[in-house]
């Protein structure tokens, strides 16, 4: 099931996905108060700590511990913002 919203095509709602062409790295369609609404995350060409792997260098865990500390209380806002879709898809 994909959906066109404003000329971009999704997977779904609350699917993200890579956008090349715009000036973040991803955007993301949800449902809120029964409208739907795009949010663009991601800052496009940044090298990001990633999923954690097993055996990653202290300076990503930092990195990510960082990011997390630094936008804790917008990734507590939940799916309406783009915090919490950057800590859930790039941290």
């Amino acid at each position: 099931m994909s959906i066109k919203y404003r000329g971009e095509t999704f997977a779904g709602i609350n699917k993200p996905k890579r956008t090349p062409g715009a000036k973040k790295s991803h955007a993301v369609l949800i449902r809120e108060a029964g409208a739907l609404r795009m949010i663009r995350f991601g800052e496009k060409g940044a090298s990001t700590a990633g999923k954690p792997k097993a055996g990653e260098s202290r300076r990503m865990k930092m990195k990510r511990k960082s990011f997390k500390a630094r936008h804790g209380k917008n990734i507590a806002k939940g799916k309406s913002s783009a915090a919490y879709w950057a800590d859930k898809v790039k941290w």
